[in-house]
């Protein structure tokens, strides 16, 4: 048996039952169930649709997520999740950089890498080399200024885990900020890269070796080991190529705003959700949602 699941962003939504209750007939699933009114619904199949990708592209014109994926094993007991660009709407380095004086410059190689163009551990090291000297405080500063959460992320965390869950950040980025926001967020531990600080200034040095994307696999394998877990009990989200091992790896692998490459690497997709869409793609109905 197979679930589909609709949804939109609950900031603006676009789902009706007309679409939902079409969609059903068309596939021949079972009865509807709305998780939340507007925003999400599901029904069951009985095999994946031929035309699923034809149907999930025409959605996206109707500003709607469209899924269709096993129903057993749904919820999951372990989250894994990037930072930047999913779990906060920045690239920290990005902001780094900006306070140095080289943001577009960095921002332009931080792209390339996110979508798969470059190899990630060289371009990290190219990017921290520009932020040799700026002073460690500055860290702070963007902490506090600059960097914001996406959009249903202490919602997705925390009701993962009233249900018995285990939530780990892991980043290609950095502690300073995996820290806090991890702390923040609510999640249970974070991995990330260590910047080299030295009189308090920034070196233009990352610790060795690099958290990229083996590491993020690596990750996976660790901890579903240390919880007892298989791989097919846990979730993973991510929007850049570093994320792709993790995301291909997972019992479900979610493209969050992802960039095109990864996107068309992963059965799920969510352009228009928010961090609770990973939370309706598990079955959960708005009100079981925690905080």
């Amino acid at each position: 048996m197979f679930i589909a699941t609709l949804l939109t962003d609950p900031a603006r939504p676009a789902l009706d039952r007309t679409t939902v209750e079409s969609l059903r007939n068309a596939w021949g699933g079972g009865f509807a169930v709305w998780l939340s009114p507007g925003v999400a619904a599901e029904f069951p199949l009985d095999r994946r649709p031929d035309n699923l990708w034809q149907v999930w592209e025409a959605m996206q014109g109707l500003g709607i997520d469209l899924a269709v994926q096993p129903t057993d094993g749904r919820r999951k007991r372990l989250l894994l999740a990037d930072m930047d660009s999913t779990m906060i709407r920045q690239e920290c380095i990005d902001e780094l950089a900006d306070m140095a004086g080289v943001g577009p410059h960095v921002a332009a190689i931080t792209a390339r890498a996110m979508n798969g163009e470059l190899d990630f551990e060289a371009a990290l090291r190219e990017r921290v080399g520009l932020l040799a000297g700026l002073p460690e405080g500055v860290i702070a500063q963007v902490l506090a200024t600059r960097i914001t959460f996406m959009p249903g992320g202490p919602t997705l965390v925390a009701t993962m885990k009233a249900h018995g869950a285990h939530a780990a950040l892991v980043s290609g980025g950095f502690t300073a900020f995996t820290g806090p926001v991890a702390a923040a967020l609510g999640f249970d531990e974070n991995r990330a890269n260590l910047l080299m600080v030295e009189d308090g200034r920034l070196t233009g040095s990352v610790a060795e070796p690099i958290l990229g994307r083996a590491a993020k696999v690596q990750a996976l394998e660790d901890l579903c080991s240390r919880l007892g877990l298989t791989e097919d009990q846990a979730m993973a989200v991510g929007d850049g190529a570093n994320d792709l091992g993790m995301l291909g790896r997972a019992g479900a692998g979610v493209a969050l705003h992802a960039k095109p490459l990864v996107a068309a690497q992963c059965d799920l997709r969510v352009n228009h959700g928010d961090l609770t869409a990973l939370l309706y793609l598990q079955g959960y109905r708005r009100e079981e949602f925690v905080g």
